[in-house]
């Protein structure tokens, strides 16, 4: 202590002041600090002493009403960081020393690390063990909480077996009404106040307060490398805030809450890209501003991110990927590497993938995984992965893809199913789809020879109405014609036959054809044809040699049809159409007949005998 100082403590009488520091005590490096000392208002003066400076630090004169004093510093270095008290000076002396005021300065040294144990998850009424943590080798460390007026916590460094220099802090009871946030600096001992920059802040969350949200990822649980990732946590509570947690780690990601159209209030935590250190098991939890209360936590979520081991396993299937339901189905996942647990996973579900402990067997490393009884639900595609328990969230490359094909089941669309191994069992029959394609194939082309049979009949009706309207009526009785001439024989005989119609625009004539060109007389068959309801009667000429015992009966049959025939006329107003149909051998042609002969013109040449048929 100074003869100065000394003295000053020997003569004081006065009150002592009160000295502290504004924005506060510790102060980072380059910015400014201004401390305050308070007095009598009878102070002449103000003198600021530093432990460790021999003389006087600083003098001020007081500011008006003269009961107080600052001393600025606009650019605080480790210069001035130490411990400080104030006097003043009355005309009747000096006061006391003020109280010490530690004036600390950061960021002198790298920050530290600051985690907590065994998670920053506290159920209330909890306790927790905090972790500040350095390299630099600091003597102490010093635990913070950020909450004005709260005590700090002071804690000599060990070396940890890793070689990291570390503190510990117990924190406890935790309870939901206080802020739990916290940060450490490192310092030491021979420069008590210079410390390190802060770590980062670290907020304890007191859990299960509040309703649990849901934590889900579009992507699915198995992931690539590189791969994009997000992570949503969304509930129907508005919170204000999340915060995505990862099993093992001290890291807690915290988001500022939105609302969606639903009506949920959620965040999206991106992991993009994909690298190793994404795999693990996360959980998320909801909570409001300006408060440590936080909700249950969501059910955890794994990512698992595969070819982060070197081998390929093989999949098989047993009796084969196309089941009934009901039946057993054995999936089989293989691998000549050292695998400790094997992974079934199905594309495009959220859920967890099943894990089963690897068996050595034959020189391999398997598992088989059942699927008994089979249901629709277990048709997809699948795929298996090898992983070590060191890192039982980084997987091996995917085996090739097997598709599971329940048959009956069409809710389930896909290639057809694929085999990982030559050997396992080939597909069973075809897929459904191609059944579904050729019964669709069978249906049109069904239709399309319907519709071409109906195009071609209404083409045929349309043509017998055409010849119909351009011919002349044909005379209802063609009467029966005698001739003597001896050259008949060796004419073509001729065959009429007449049919009613009830429908006269719907006459068809067929063309009288002769063969001119052969020696033998050819057999001509005409037809007068009509589409009646009620009867149809044939007249059917014969050749004369073959009808020469039954000419009579056939001359009273042609006169009853002309009978006949008169009394249809009679009946009708209008004469109805007559076709003509000449039937050869060879041959039948159709067309529209000439006009009708009339009754003056000369009969046909060739000698005609006439037959009437009736057909029922």
């Amino acid at each position: 202590m100074t003869p100065i100082l000394t003295a000053l403590l020997c003569l004081g009488t006065l009150p002592k002041p009160t000295i502290w520091a504004e924005p506060g005590s510790v102060i980072p490096m380059e910015t400014s600090v201004t401390l305050w000392c308070k007095g009598s208002l009878k102070a002449q003066k103000y003198v600021l002493y530093k432990d460790g400076y021999p003389e006087t630090w600083e003098e001020q004169k007081p500011l008006e009403p003269k009961d107080k004093a600052k001393f600025p510093i606009t650019d605080m270095t480790s210069v001035y960081a130490g411990r400080y008290h104030c006097y003043y000076e009355s005309p009747t002396g000096w006061s006391e020393p003020s109280d010490q005021l530690e004036l600390v300065v950061t960021g002198m040294h790298s920050k530290p690390s600051l985690s907590v144990l065994p998670s920053p998850i506290v159920p209330s009424g909890g306790n927790v063990t905090l972790q500040c943590g350095s390299w630099r080798g600091f003597n102490r460390f010093i635990l913070m909480r950020e909450v004005e007026g709260q005590p700090s916590w002071t804690r000599d460094s060990q070396r940890a077996p890793s070689g990291e220099f570390q503190a510990l802090f117990p924190v406890g009871p935790v309870i939901p009404s206080l802020m739990w946030t916290f940060r450490c600096h490192g310092f030491y001992s021979n420069t008590p106040q210079v410390w390190s920059l802060p770590s980062d802040p670290l907020e304890l969350l007191v859990s299960g307060v509040l309703g649990k949200p849901s934590l889900l990822t579009q992507q699915g649980p198995v992931v690539t490398s590189g791969q994009n990732l997000t992570l949503q946590c969304l509930s129907d509570v508005s919170y204000d805030r999340f915060a995505l947690f990862k099993e093992g780690t001290s890291d807690l990601l915290q988001l500022h809450g939105r609302q969606t159209q639903a009506g949920f209030s959620g965040a999206d935590f991106s992991l993009s890209p994909v690298k190793s250190s994404r795999g693990g098991q996360y959980t998320c939890y909801g909570g409001h501003n300006l408060s440590s209360q936080w909700s249950a936590p969501s059910d955890p979520l794994d990512i698992l991110v595969t070819g982060q081991l070197s081998y390929t396993p093989s999949l098989r299937v047993h009796p084969g990927p196309t089941v009934a339901p009901g039946e057993n189905v054995t999936l089989l996942c293989q691998s000549l590497s050292n695998v400790d647990t094997f992974l079934l996973s199905k594309d495009g579900a959220a859920d967890a993938s099943l894990r089963l402990r690897s068996k050595y067997r034959a020189g391999k490393y398997e598992a088989e995984f059942s699927m008994s009884p089979v249901t629709p639900a277990h048709g997809g595609t699948y795929r298996c992965y090898g992983s070590i328990k060191t890192s039982p969230y980084l997987l091996s490359y995917p085996s090739v893809p097997v598709e599971i094909l329940v048959s009956g089941s069409f809710g389930h669309h896909g290639p057809p199913p694929t085999m990982s191994s030559p050997t396992a069992a080939p597909a069973q029959g075809p897929s459904w789809y191609l059944y579904v394609l050729i019964g669709a194939s069978v249906a049109f082309i069904l239709m399309l020879c319907l519709l071409i049979l109906l195009l071609v009949r209404q083409q045929r009706r349309g043509k017998c109405r055409k010849s119909t309207g351009d011919a002349d009526p044909e005379p209802k009785d063609r009467g029966l014609q005698d001739s003597s001439r001896p050259a008949a024989v060796a004419q073509e005989e001729t065959l009429y036959a007449a049919v009613q119609d009830s429908w006269p625009e719907d006459g068809v004539k067929l063309d009288h054809w002769q063969n001119t060109q052969d020696e033998d007389p050819q057999v001509v068959t005409y037809a007068q044809v009509s589409h009646s309801v009620s009867s149809l009667k044939w007249v059917l000429a014969t050749p004369l040699s073959s009808l020469s015992g039954g000419l009579q009966d056939s001359e009273d049959r042609q006169a009853e049809e002309d009978r006949w025939m008169d009394s249809q006329a009679t009946a009708s107003d209008a004469p109805p159409d007559v076709t003509y149909a000449q039937l050869n051998h060879l041959t039948l042609r159709q067309k529209t007949s000439a006009s009708s002969p009339s009754q003056s013109e000369e009969p046909p040449a060739e000698p005609s005998v006439y037959a009437a048929l009736a057909i029922h």
